[in-house]
């Protein structure tokens, strides 16, 4: 059956979710000149293809994708492989994105059939790739005859997300259930996911490399990784260097979620009060210096007071990414129509 299937590199595809285009390898999140000058666990979690997605057209009725893997592991202890390591497809129908099928990795090297027995047209995919993975190739297949093009690319600038495990997308099921995709889908607007497990520290390294990008908003959400003096001392300076780069994009500083069980563990509940307070006197501090399209977005809507909505209390599953996405929406959604 393979040699009846023609194969497209999605490379040659529209690619969405790269920042930057000085990389090493082609599904990097960061330059090659990042290397030794972020911290060592940034570049190596810069590798995996969180956010990077593919847009494209087909009338073909089955679709079929191939991928080769970086990292020989599929999956984590509290989250799936589907996640870390698999493709996720949705399909524009009527104007809205629809989930249609997931590629389920087995190994190193994968090729699965996505759908199949499709009624004929023509339609536009988009395909995320792995979030706790990196890939060498990526490839879309149909069968003979069946065409596949670009989509046409988004003139939109990205919001650009800086953030921790939960940023990159820990602890989806699927690569297109975190909430960064969410908000790619319903506001329809490109994203560049800057999230580095354990590794959000509001780093000026990797600060100095976002400012390159020239986004409609940066997001800052790296408070799940700090503590309440780290935040003091860095918060600040973060914008400080984001609004010299660029003084007239709009920021988002965003507080970290409650821990599902801190209602009963004073230390998580100590945590997220002293994180919280630290960027609340940080952000009116700024405000008092004259700090122009500087915005705010709370952690206390940022999961479900029902405690249902995370894999351990602080990594949400589909259902806490959701409430996550419908928190961060209507902030965003006003940032960007401006």
């Amino acid at each position: 059956m393979s040699d009846s299937i023609q194969w497209s590199d999605v490379k040659t595809l529209t690619v969405e979710g790269k920042g930057f285009d000085d990389v090493d390898a082609f599904y990097d999140r960061l330059p090659a000149r990042a290397q030794g000058s972020v911290p060592d666990p940034v570049w190596n979690l810069s590798r995996d293809s969180a956010g990077i997605c593919a847009r494209f057209t087909s009338d073909a009725t089955a679709l079929h994708a191939r991928w080769t893997l970086r990292k020989e592991r599929l999956a984590m202890e509290h989250m799936p492989a589907t996640g870390v390591s698999g493709l996720d497809l949705y399909v524009r129908i009527d104007g809205a994105w629809r989930w249609l099928a997931v590629g389920q990795p087995t190994g190193p090297t994968n090729s699965v059939q996505l759908c199949a027995n499709m009624p004929p047209g023509t339609r536009e995919y988009l395909l995320y790739l792995p979030l706790y993975n990196g890939v060498h190739e990526v490839a879309v297949g149909v069968p003979e005859g069946a065409s596949v093009a670009p989509a046409t690319p988004s003139p939109r600038k990205p919001i650009v997300f800086y953030g921790t495990s939960i940023t990159q997308g820990g602890c989806s099921s699927r690569t297109g259930t975190c909430h960064t995709a969410f908000l790619r889908r319903w506001l329809d607007w490109p994203v560049v996911n800057l999230g580095f497990s354990g590794n959000g520290h509001m780093d000026r390294s990797v600060v100095g490399l976002m400012a390159e990008i020239d986004a409609v908003v940066y997001v800052i959400d790296c408070l799940p990784n700090m503590k309440g003096d780290l935040v003091s001392e860095r918060a600040p300076e973060v914008v400080r260097l984001l609004r010299a780069a660029r003084p007239d994009t709009p920021i988002v500083l965003v507080e970290d979620r409650t821990y599902a069980d801190a209602f009963l563990h004073v230390d998580r509940a100590e945590s997220n009060r002293a994180n919280r307070a630290a960027l609340r006197q940080a952000y009116e501090s700024l405000q008092g210096e004259g700090v122009a399209n500087l915005h705010y977005l709370p952690g206390d809507q940022l999961l479900g007071a029902d405690g249902e909505d995370t894999v351990d209390g602080s990594h949400p599953t589909d259902l806490g990414f959701m409430r996550q996405a419908e928190a961060f929406y209507p902030l965003l959604k006003s940032i960007v129509n401006t």
